[in-house]
Formats: structure tokens, C-alpha cells, sequence
């Protein structure tokens, strides 16, 4: 974490903090229960990186790029996309939205520097500059029962709609899609403007580790690529349909006749599903699942410690596996849940 008035700040409040990422301010347990039962609470999301794409060209290059149609944003909304390589195997998902003439995309901090890389090879002779804002731009995450009217009392205004994304004068907020009952947003703002509204903010909210928001991306069934599944997913695996990040009348882009030719011949045999693990030990990204006869079945796509002991994951499987329920990690059998969107 580069920023270091931000992180000096958050370590005054309790923060301890790991390779970018505060892992809990006190009690990683305790927050995960005010979390899971609707209290409100904040979360630092330094743990993310951000990309800025500006430039004369920066549309149209990324409109060439990635599976969604850059066209539709239009400084008030927000949309998931994908990023493949030319066999439509994802290199990363983008949290994408436009700000005061610039592109922002969002994606785990572990990928930021191999993804900036690989795009500037793509940029050539076209107006393009790519730029690393993970630092620059402070992000912090509210959830909870009454996160909305907290937001309101504070700023004034807030979305009201999903990916909605309103830009007031201090900060840039974005609703983002939450579990039941909850609101969760993201505060986009400057450093000093950061601190000011964590401080208002945590008067009626509880600061909680990293863990709590990877649990509540989890359950709302968002997925994520990480270096180590990088290229091992076709964007309908990870339900990225499911999610409107894919736009099958937007034109060419990397690894675009995959991607159609998997929708247009129905020929997606593999998906992404919520599940619960027990155990202590923590599933991994790409870690291997097995079904009954011992076979390989898929893999984990993320995983977040659970409210009743063990683990929640997003797991991709093959449909005719997991239709027989009997998925296994590390011997231990998935418990699957439904997830909060549907699959065709």
C-alpha cells in the first residue's frame, strides 16, 4: 500500500495490514458475524487495484479489448467485463466505469502491473495512456441494513439502482449488487476526502477486514480471476452472461468468435456455483475439485471464511458433475447454495 497517509490512517483505527490488504482491525471472527448479520460496517479496499485508461483513443482501444460494450458508460454506471486472450480465456474481470473524461477499471491489485503490461503491447499508434491509480485514488467499501441512509446523511445523495455511479463533490459512489436486505456501495475520493468521510462514516459503522467484503462478493456470486486461473476460464464458466458483462452485439474484441460461437451453439457445459467446505483450512483459487468417481470436476474460483465455521466458494464445475451433487475439495464435500441471479 503505497499511499501512506491512507494506510497511517487506517493503522490509527486498528488496521492490521498485510500485503496491501487490512486483514482485520482487532477481531477478523467478530467482524465477519456484524458483517453476515446486517450490521453496518466499512471496508478498505486497497486490496484491489485500479487502472486508469485515458486518452483521444481510449474508448475505441478498449472497446477492442474486452467483452463488454464500452460505449454504455456514460460517467453514471458501472458494468463487470471481461478481459480474454485470443482463445476467449480470461486474463482478468473489470469492475469498468467512466469518470471526468477517463476509463477506470478495476481488478484484484495482484494483476494490475501484468494487465497494464499486456495492454499497452495492444496500444500501438492509438492516443492511449494506461496508468496505474490504485494509490492515487482511494476506494472504501460500506455495507449493511442501513448503509443507504448512513450514505445519505453524510453526502446527501446516493444511487439507488445497481451499478448505479453518482459523482458528488467530494467523492464518487457507486451501488454495487448486494446480498439480501443489505445496500453496499463504493466511495471513490481523493485521500483527504477519504478520511474525512471513513471518519464520519464510522460513527455508525464498524471498520472490518478484507475478509468480510470477499465474503460478501462471494455470496452475491461475483467472481474473480487471480493469477493463479488466469487463462483457465471461458467468460460464461465464471456466469459472466449471468451478469451482463458479456455484450454479444458490441463487434470484435479479443477472443470474441470463442465467446459468441460458446453462446450461439449453446455449448457452455461448465459453470460457476455457491457453495459451503468445512474445515480450518482455507480453499485457494484454483485449487482442484473432484466428484464421486474421483474425477476432476472443476476448481475453485474464490473462497471467503464462512459465518458458521468452514468456507463459502464460488466453484466451476462441469454441469453433469455437479447435477450429481457430490463435489469434493480436499476430501471435504461441498454444501451448494443458490445463487442470487439464474443460470440458463
Amino acid at each position: 500500500m503505497s499511499n501512506h497517509v491512507w494506510q497511517a490512517h487506517l493503522q490509527a483505527q486498528g488496521a492490521t495490514i498485510e500485503n496491501d490488504s487490512v486483514l482485520h482491525f482487532g477481531n477478523a471472527a467478530s467482524e465477519l458475524e456484524k458483517t453476515a448479520s446486517g450490521s453496518n460496517v466499512l471496508c478498505d479496499l486497497s486490496h484491489l487495484g485500479l487502472l486508469e485508461i485515458s486518452g483521444a483513443d481510449a474508448a475505441t482501444f478498449l472497446q477492442g479489448q474486452v467483452t463488454n460494450d464500452v460505449k454504455l458508460l456514460t460517467g453514471n454506471n458501472a458494468h463487470y467485463t471481461g478481459y480474454c486472450n485470443p482463445k476467449g480465456r480470461l486474463l482478468a474481470i473489470f469492475l469498468a466505469f467512466a469518470h471526468t473524461g477517463h476509463l477506470h477499471l478495476q481488478l484484484p491489485r495482484s494483476l494490475v502491473e501484468t494487465i497494464a503490461k499486456r495492454l499497452r503491447m495492444y496500444v500501438l499508434r492509438s492516443k492511449v495512456e494506461i496508468k496505474d491509480a490504485s494509490d492515487e485514488i482511494v476506494r472504501f467499501g460500506i455495507d449493511g441494513l442501513e448503509a443507504a441512509s448512513i450514505l445519505a446523511s453524510s453526502l446527501g445523495q446516493i444511487p439507488s439502482q445497481d451499478f448505479e455511479l453518482l459523482t458528488l463533490e467530494n467523492c464518487t459512489v457507486l451501488k454495487l449488487p448486494s446480498i439480501t436486505s443489505h445496500d453496499r456501495f463504493e466511495i471513490f475520493a481523493n485521500t483527504e476526502n477519504a478520511i474525512s468521510l471513513w471518519n464520519a462514516l464510522s460513527k455508525n459503522c464498524q471498520s472490518v477486514g478484507k475478509a468480510c467484503w470477499d465474503w460478501l462478493d462471494t455470496l452475491a456470486g461475483i467472481p474473480e480471476v487471480y493469477p493463479a486461473t488466469q487463462e483457465q476460464f471461458v467468460p460464461q464458466m465464471l456466469n459472466l452472461d449471468a451478469l451482463s458483462a458479456i455484450n454479444y452485439k458490441k463487434g470484435c474484441y479479443t477472443g470474441q468468435e470463442i465467446v459468441a460461437r460458446t453462446h450461439y451453439l449453446g455449448t457452455v457445459k461448465r459453470r460457476t456455483f455457491l457453495a459451503q467446505v468445512a474445515g480450518d483450512t482455507s480453499p485457494e483459487a484454483g485449487d482442484k475439485l473432484m466428484d464421486a468417481q474421483g474425477n476432476e470436476a472443476g476448481q475453485i474460483v474464490r473462497a471467503a471464511p464462512g459465518i458458521d465455521k468452514g468456507f463459502d466458494v464460488l466453484a466451476e464445475l462441469r454441469l453433469d458433475a455437479q447435477a450429481n451433487m457430490q463435489i469434493h475439495w480436499n476430501n471435504q464435500l461441498l454444501a451448494f447454495k443458490n445463487l442470487p441471479y439464474g443460470l440458463e
